[in-house]
């Protein structure tokens, strides 16, 4: 049965990626020294009304390069996503076939517009984790079409600059390491604030930090405020 598609919608994608090192002796977070292993979006609206969820494992970092895996940051959560995997919950596949399930999304729900929160890493990491596996044949992984956003750049303008949210941090301990210490601005903390759910603790899969990452979209595009979007400006 086709699927019906309201045409007056403007659909959005939000994307999520968790990463493991090419070199795990690097110092330091280099989207252009990762692969991605599990990338997650939703297709939503600038609501935040999500039409379709995807979950995929990148088999050819999480089997092909099992050593480097035990180097991520969150390699526990192996055994987790081998669970979810035999469940259905995730699909473990190629990085081509990821990619031609993204397009096919896009073609379908006629999509110009990728978001995610701190796009920096997830652009690079993509494009990094493209070039490594077709010999940099292929050296993007959006089209030229696509416009790439940045929800992390909206919530700096529409979030982070409010008194409220700064007394937020300030008294829920919600700092930055600088000697300074000044509210920082990671998804968590910005879903806590926007929740009001100080306990609440971000997952670090694809598809659940997508979730709230897309939530946060949504409640940037609400304030009807004038805000940077694009990841290149």
């Amino acid at each position: 049965m086709e699927k019906k598609i309201d045409r007056r919608r403007n659909y959005k994608i939000v994307l999520d990626t968790e990463t493991c090192p090419m070199d795990k002796d690097f110092k330091g977070v280099d989207p252009y020294n990762m692969w991605t292993y599990d990338i997650g979006w939703t297709v939503t609206d600038k609501h935040g009304n999500i039409y379709e969820t995807r979950s995929f494992i990148n088999a050819d970092i999480f089997l092909a390069e099992k050593d480097l895996m035990q180097s991520a940051y969150y390699a526990d959560k192996v055994p987790q996503y081998w669970k979810d995997i035999k469940a259905g919950k995730r699909i473990l596949t190629s990085f081509y076939k990821i990619r031609q399930a993204l397009i096919t999304d896009i073609e379908t729900y006629n999509i110009n517009e990728v978001y995610a929160y701190n796009m920096r890493f997830d652009y690079g990491t993509l494009n990094n984790t493209q070039r490594w596996l077709t010999k940099s044949k292929y050296r993007y992984f959006f089209g030229r079409d696509i416009q790439i956003k940045d929800i992390m750049k909206m919530a700096q303008d529409v979030i982070a600059k409010t008194p409220t949210y700064k007394q937020f941090c300030f008294d829920n301990g919600f700092l930055t390491t600088h000697k300074t210490p000044r509210p920082n601005l990671k998804a968590e903390t910005v879903y806590r604030y926007i929740t009001q759910d100080t306990d609440f603790i971000e997952s670090h899969t694809g598809l659940e930090d997508v979730m709230i990452e897309t939530a946060i979209m949504a409640y940037c595009y609400r304030k009807h405020k004038k805000m940077r979007q694009a990841l290149f400006n």
